[in-house]
């Protein structure tokens, strides 16, 4: 096996990186080989082991780099932008769903469920630790707006997840169709939006 410096071990790594990005994008984790993987990335199949077990742990490895920039700016412009939790949670549906619908590698995710294959071939306990670690990315604000009453729902937790699973549709955007996909998009994000602060709502009204 080749001996690398420290500066060429992370040229190498980014490359693998880079050269991953373009071809899960493109054909998906089950369909790209890893000699297709190495060959992008000029080293040999050897060396491709010095950094990843298998071409999933690297499609992980990627998916967390990417969220690593992703959600410090869902936060900046959606629930550290608005304070008021409709505001702030339209704004995030709206810019998650901008996101996943404009990145091929996100649409062959949530697409084409590629998260279903990795979970088969990656520890649960590995996807699970990057699940709970975007969340906790969001838990705090809606924590604050539980305890304040701004926000309705069983627990914190339960409000995170729901919006979570509203990010899904875009997994249902051939099914609705093109034309109507918008439409039922913002229609959803604002019934969502309003319904997760209804009460709140009410109880402002009612003190009028």
């Amino acid at each position: 096996m080749p001996t690398f410096t420290e500066e060429k071990k992370k040229q190498v790594h980014e490359s693998l990186r880079d050269t991953g990005r373009e071809l899960f994008a493109r054909y998906g984790v089950r369909k790209t080989t890893i000699l297709e993987l190495t060959e992008g990335a000029g080293i040999g199949t050897g060396t491709f082991y010095q950094y990843y077990e298998s071409k999933e742990e690297l499609y992980v490895d990627i998916l967390e780099e990417y969220n690593r920039e992703l959600i410090p700016r869902l936060l900046q412009n959606s629930v550290e932008t608005y304070d008021d939790p409709e505001m702030a949670i339209t704004a995030l549906l709206e810019e998650a769903l901008d996101e996943f619908e404009s990145n091929p590698l996100l649409r062959r995710v949530l697409i084409e469920d590629e998260v279903s294959y990795i979970r088969d071939r990656v520890s649960n306990e590995e996807i699970s630790e990057k699940r709970n670690s975007t969340m906790e990315a969001f838990l705090p604000y809606f924590e604050r707006w539980y305890d304040e009453g701004k926000v309705v729902g069983t627990n914190p937790e339960s409000i995170v997840h729901s919006i979570r699973a509203v990010a899904r549709i875009v997994h249902q955007k051939e099914q609705i169709g093109e034309e109507r996909y918008p439409q039922v998009r913002d229609t959803l994000i604002a019934a969502v939006a309003a319904g997760l602060t209804r009460d709140n709502d009410m109880t402002e009204d009612s003190d009028e």
